[in-house]
């Protein structure tokens, strides 16, 4: 005779086995979709609501080595409607990549100009990882994105440079050039992205400027004009090592 403690366990177990699915299915695929579709909905809005940003690039007495480049950005914004059209996640590398899009009427954006968007559709997708390893090609990805946004906000607002040369007795002594940006973009539009063989990401992103005065209802200089713009990032900074060296010399 088997005790019923024993049948009741005996039970249990059986019932356990039949019910749930080969193996013990964790949270990691789900907080990780969960992450990606966090990141496709900043990618909306920076793209219709707008986002600041502020970015130097600075070189030191002619050499390349001296290079130094930064960039920070800020958005913010009250959105709903947000649709998840696409979700795929790769369980071997563990990451996961949401396509959401949004159909917005009128909006105010982050500089508080309201915008007619007259019910248009804008798509996004959102790459993330819970494993730190698998991470480099999304944070390329992303260095890529705001170096797009860089780039569009130099061709259409304009950017500001500062040079300061010395010259003692006929040799350069000490030579200074320096960018500086500030301003806020909306509206851009991501084209295309992708890694290069080197692993390096890019992103060509897209501002129909005729848009932008449409919708505002205000004229813009070179209205009509379409500009685009490849942005790049890097996984990696092996610059570092040779940055080192010009600085101690």
């Amino acid at each position: 005779m088997i005790p019923k403690i024993i049948r009741s366990l005996i039970v249990i177990s059986v019932c356990v086995g039949v019910m749930a699915p080969s193996g013990w299915s964790g949270n990691k695929r789900i907080m990780t979709i969960r992450a990606a579709k966090v990141m496709a909905e900043r990618a909306i809005v920076e793209s219709i609501y707008g986002l600041k940003l502020r970015a130097t690039e600075e070189v030191k007495d002619m050499i390349p080595a001296s290079f130094e480049g930064s960039t920070e950005t800020k958005t913010q914004a009250k959105i709903k409607g947000i649709k998840y059209e696409d979700i795929v996640y790769d369980q071997e590398k563990d990451i996961a990549k949401v396509t959401a899009s949004v159909t917005l009427d009128t909006i105010t954006n982050i500089d508080g100009k309201k915008m007619n968007l007259k019910n248009k559709v804008y798509r996004r997708v959102g790459f993330a990882t819970s494993t730190p390893e698998m991470a480099g090609p999304i944070r390329a990805l992303r260095a890529a994105e705001l170096d797009a946004y860089k780039q569009l906000i130099k061709q259409i607002v304009g950017f500001t440079l500062e040079s300061q040369t010395k010259v003692e007795n006929y040799i350069l002594k000490s030579d200074l050039v320096k960018t500086k940006v500030l301003a806020t973009l909306y509206l851009a539009e991501v084209k295309d992205y992708g890694w290069d063989k080197y692993g390096d990401a890019y992103v060509k992103m897209v501002l129909n400027v005729s848009d932008i005065s449409e919708i505002l209802g205000e004229g813009i200089i070179d209205a009509g004009q379409i500009v685009e713009v490849e942005g790049q990032g890097a996984q990696e900074d092996d610059f570092k090592a040779s940055r080192k060296s010009a600085k101690k010399k």
